[in-house]
């Protein structure tokens, strides 16, 4: 990780490794930055204090090396992230003017991202420090993970029947508390196919009445002008005189005859001449026969008009102004569907109803079966907290765990009462302290102080190690107010944390440091302008040094020096235990 211009930290590197990390340093150098760092890359709060006096904005860089099977992988990558050999970059920027800005794996990403990367990456315990496990719903993740298959197995279950059941709650109660509504929609269905099955339309009539209705509404019109060109074509009988173009065409064709043979161009002529005469003969007796079979019928006109009026008030009523008789005959056959729908509805709210009684009943069994589990690892998990308390100078603390279930008369039946129930199941999960004998439990957010609070964390930790997929812990002043025999104990528990998980503690006791797999101190330099700090790695004689200064105040005495290598060597010879 790479700090650059936040609070006193001008530019400095923090190679946290695997195992226990330490970090110490005196007062006022910085340490605290560290972990406001790591809270800054996670998601934490921005606040332009926290940027450099003089700078423009402060820096986070981090390379995180992850298991590729990570969820936090998977959410990176779907948020457009990329790997970079394996390892994901991530970056957060706080101007100070309060503009925050964050990255991950070389794409821009809200800083909501990061804190929901952070929920799966780390776990942070401090004095001030909202954690994770003061949450009733981790408490009883935490809870549900430590059992094991136990409640995994038959969560599995229950949330299927869950799932279940809210499908058919939901669908009955769309079915029970829109039954007026319902019941209007299948009489208004009702009314409307009734009503367009008692006009009987057939598709396309629409169209041949139309063209019916323009015939007959001009039928003297058509017939004079039908008789008018058969005597222009034949010839009128009523005025022998007049001339027709059949008797023209005749004449014409008589004259070319005559000379037909002299010119075979002449004879085409004549012949076309001839079919000219055979189609006027045939559009004559055509127009005949047109005006003949033509009749003004007013009472055929009037009904064909009646039956455009049926079936226009068919399409303004079920197909809208611009629809057409096709789109009637559609909404019929959709509503013909959706009225069988509408009319099956009481048989399928009798079968829903059947359903989701048994399927309550079978989710209050699965319930009682997760609450049993539950409660048999409750007793092991609090035992075990207890008796590591016991070794972090709180001899007396014993927890405990509260699992309850909240009334409800809309929940389910369990042991006689009607209680409340979700994806989890019914229990209410919280862990209890009783810091002395006599002390009221309570839970451990309100029940301990804030030393009494991180060495709570610790123990809890340390018993649920393993069983928590979040691959780091960080410990900010874990073993504030204890010292002695109690600091020896936390940095053996938390050297025992780091076996199967990365491990970083901000310290002030050289018993805890000491155990401690890589030591990083924060050093502060002052150039007379402007206070620098860096972070640097110590060797193992520097380590002796920065040891002696922590116990005697003294960097250079042979006794804080000979005291140092003691606890280093009794750390070891502890952590080979």
């Amino acid at each position: 990780m790479r700090i650059r211009d936040l609070g006193v930290i001008d530019d400095a590197v923090v190679e946290l490794a695997p195992g226990f990390t330490a970090v110490t340093g005196e007062t006022g150098a910085g340490k605290t930055m560290v972990v406001t760092s790591l809270g800054l890359l996670l998601g934490g709060r921005a606040d332009p204090a926290l940027v450099r006096n003089g700078s423009e904005r402060a820096v986070v860089e981090g390379r995180l090396t992850l298991d590729p099977a990570s969820p936090v992988v998977a959410r990176a990558l779907e948020a457009g992230a990329e790997l970079d050999d394996g390892e994901l970059l991530v970056s957060r920027t706080v101007s100070a003017e309060g503009r925050s800005r964050a990255h991950v794996g070389g794409r821009s990403v809200p800083v909501g991202l990061l804190a929901e990367l952070g929920e799966d990456l780390i776990a942070v315990h401090g004095q001030t420090d909202q954690q994770r496990l003061l949450r009733p719903s981790r408490q009883r993740g935490a809870l549900d993970r430590y059992a094991g298959e136990a409640v995994a197995e038959p969560l599995a279950r229950y949330r299927e029947v869950y799932r279940e059941l809210r499908e058919v709650s939901a669908t009955l109660e769309e079915l029970t508390t829109r039954a007026r509504e319902r019941a209007q929609e299948a009489d208004l269905l009702r009314f409307g196919l009734e009503e367009v099955a008692a006009a009987e339309p057939v598709a396309g009539e629409d169209a041949e009445l139309a063209v019916e209705a323009e015939r007959l509404g001009h039928a003297d019109a058509l017939s004079s002008a039908a008789t008018l060109a058969h005597a222009a074509l034949a010839g009128d009988p009523a005025d022998p005189e007049a001339v027709d173009a059949g008797t023209l065409l005749a004449q014409a064709r008589r004259a070319v005859d005559a000379v037909r043979h002299h010119d075979e161009r002449l004879a085409a002529l004549a012949d076309r001449l001839g079919e000219c005469g055979y189609l006027l003969a045939d559009v004559a007796g055509d127009l005949a026969g047109y005006a003949d079979d033509l009749d003004a019928d007013p009472v055929r006109l009037a009904a064909v008009e009646d039956r455009r009026a049926v079936l226009a008030h068919l399409v303004r009523k079920y197909a809208g102004t611009e629809g057409t008789l096709a789109e009637v005959l559609g909404w019929a056959e959709t509503g013909s569907v959706r009225l069988l729908e509408l009319d099956g509805d009481d048989e399928r709210i009798d079968e829903l109803g059947a359903r989701e009684t048994e399927l309550r009943a079978r989710l209050a069994d699965l319930a009682a079966e997760v609450s049993q589990a539950r409660h048999a690892a409750a007793d092991k998990f609090a035992a075990a907290v207890s008796d590591e308390l016991a070794e972090l100078a709180m001899p007396h603390a014993r927890v405990t765990f509260a699992i309850s279930q909240l009334d409800d008369l809309a929940g389910i039946e369990l042991e006689g009462r009607s209680v409340a129930y979700g994806p989890h199941g019914v229990d209410e999960v919280e862990v209890l302290l009783a810091p002395h004998p006599g002390a009221q439990p309570r839970p451990i957010a309100k029940g301990a102080s804030g030393g009494e609070l991180s060495r709570v964390m610790l123990a809890v930790e340390v018993v649920f190690a393993g069983a928590d997929p979040v691959p780091t812990y960080l410990f900010d002043e874990v073993d504030a107010g204890v010292g002695g025999k109690a600091a020896v104990e936390i940095g053996r528990r938390l050297a025992k944390l780091a076996r199967s998980a990365q491990v970083v503690v901000v310290t002030h006791l050289p018993q805890v440091a000491a155990f401690a797999d890589r030591h990083l101190v924060v050093e502060k330099t002052n150039d007379g302008i402007v206070t620098r700090s860096g972070v640097k790695t110590l060797s193992d004689e520097e380590r002796v040094r920065e040891l002696s200064r922590m116990l005697a105040g003294l960097e250079d005495s042979e006794l804080g020096r000979a005291h140092a290598e003691e606890l280093l060597e009794a750390a070891r010879t502890a952590r080979g235990r």
